[in-house]
């Protein structure tokens, strides 16, 4: 770990509390908005709050773990010795990335999902498992290689985004077609971002391993990315529930009211 100065552990250290608890609002929000959409987009929400929630823990552990790999000494932080664990967000990515194009395929058609999902699912831990040897490799040729191998299943989630879906994206109704497009286009964008972090350490000299500027700029770059591509996302997602639920007929207000009058 090299060595930091005071601004540069604390811009790091920040944007991980920064994101702790934007998923910490974002998983209440999601809870409490799921009466506001139709009973069969609300597996969606549920799963844009799992997102959200275990990306939070794991926020959690990578804000500790920082604090613990570095000691104030003389006004610079140095290592301390006990390592910073990168493994965090893998796991957290692992975890969490294949329920974001699960969430988007339920909010676009619920009731026709099972193969599409899966394909998608597979190939986006395929993506983060691959990527992993890269994370940890402590020579620029081992960290481009497994990034170049785990674009392969990117490029295919890509594919099946903009051309497997396409005919289900143009049929959604009203406003929900320029949401789900939107959506779609937020995806790409953030997933897009986490390959320019990834690049960073092999575009800065000395940056694998012992570069401060390159070592803080993939943590406060994936931090940004995680909360566009988690929270951020999750809002579309509700949003296209409500929208769709609109067009369906469903008011939340109507069912709160009905509801109401059963129990008076």
């Amino acid at each position: 770990m090299p060595e930091l100065s005071i601004a540069e552990f604390q811009l790091a250290s920040n944007a991980f509390s920064f994101t702790f608890a934007a998923m910490f609002a974002a998983f209440i929000f999601f809870i409490l908005a799921r009466p506001q959409v139709a009973p069969q987009y609300r597996s969606a929400l549920v799963m844009s709050a799992l997102v959200v929630a275990v990306a939070g823990y794991h926020y959690l552990r990578i804000y500790e773990s920082w604090n613990g790999a570095y000691a104030l000494v003389d006004g610079k932080y140095v290592a301390t010795g006990k390592g910073f664990n990168d493994a965090y967000r893998y796991i957290d990515w692992l975890l969490t990335v294949p329920l974001l194009v699960a969430e988007l395929i339920y909010v676009i058609n619920p009731k026709n999902k099972g193969r599409l999902t899966f394909s998608l699912a597979t190939a986006a831990a395929l993506m983060v498992i691959l990527g992993y040897p890269g994370e940890i490799a402590t020579d620029i040729g081992t960290r481009a290689l497994w990034g170049f191998i785990s674009t392969i299943p990117f490029v295919y989630i890509l594919y099946q985004l903009f051309v497997g879906l396409g005919n289900s994206i143009n049929e959604q109704p009203g406003e929900a077609k320029v949401l789900v497009r939107n959506a779609r286009l937020l995806l790409f964008a953030t997933w897009g971002f986490y390959p320019i972090v990834y690049l960073i350490p092999i575009l800065v000299e000395g940056g694998i391993g012992g570069n401060a500027t390159a070592t803080v700029a993939v943590q406060v770059g994936y931090a940004i990315a995680d909360v566009a591509a988690k929270a951020g996302f999750g809002l579309m997602i509700f949003a296209i529930a409500a929208a769709k639920s609109k067009e369906a007929g469903y008011s939340y207000a109507m069912v709160a009211s009905t509801n109401s009058a059963i129990g008076d």
